[in-house]
């Protein structure tokens, strides 16, 4: 599923779930949601009005769960949701290739000196999916860019 055409919405708070939560626990959540908003369980006496604002939280729940509830998935919207967090919280201080920051065979990363003294260091894993790097001193970040 790619994530970039999602439009982006926190889903965790879809859920009302906590980030760190497991996966257990956004099912229980999901499944309370969905008897909650399901169509077949809503009163025929109730306004249009609610019962379309029913109708679209039961959607809207019904996607949190598609992409909270796969591994895969949940792992590339946690990355997503990450890196959407850092970009409000600091300025982009450099574009750089892969390539051009150093491997670290110890401990499977990728890093590169910031001008604060600091490192942006990625992991391997990370690295194919991510754009945005922090400094771990600072509050620059470098973009990370691929060749296409």
């Amino acid at each position: 599923m790619a994530l970039e055409q999602i439009p982006k919405k926190d889903w965790y708070s879809v859920l009302g779930a906590d980030p760190s939560a497991d996966v257990s626990d956004l099912k229980q959540k999901y499944q309370k949601l969905i008897l909650m908003y399901h169509p077949d369980k809503q009163s025929c006496a109730a306004p249009a009005e609610t019962l379309e604002e029913h109708r679209q939280r039961f959607i809207e729940v019904d996607q949190a769960w598609k992409i909270l509830g796969n591994e895969e998935s949940k792992k590339e919207y946690d990355l997503q949701w990450h890196e959407d967090k850092l970009r409000s919280v600091g300025p982009v201080g450099a574009q750089v290739y892969l390539e051009e920051m150093s491997w670290n065979e110890g401990d499977r990363s990728f890093s590169l000196g910031c001008r604060c003294g600091g490192t942006y260091s990625v992991c391997e894993q990370e690295a194919a999916v991510v754009s945005l790097v922090p400094c771990d001193t600072c509050s620059l970040m470098v973009e990370l860019l691929r060749h296409s």
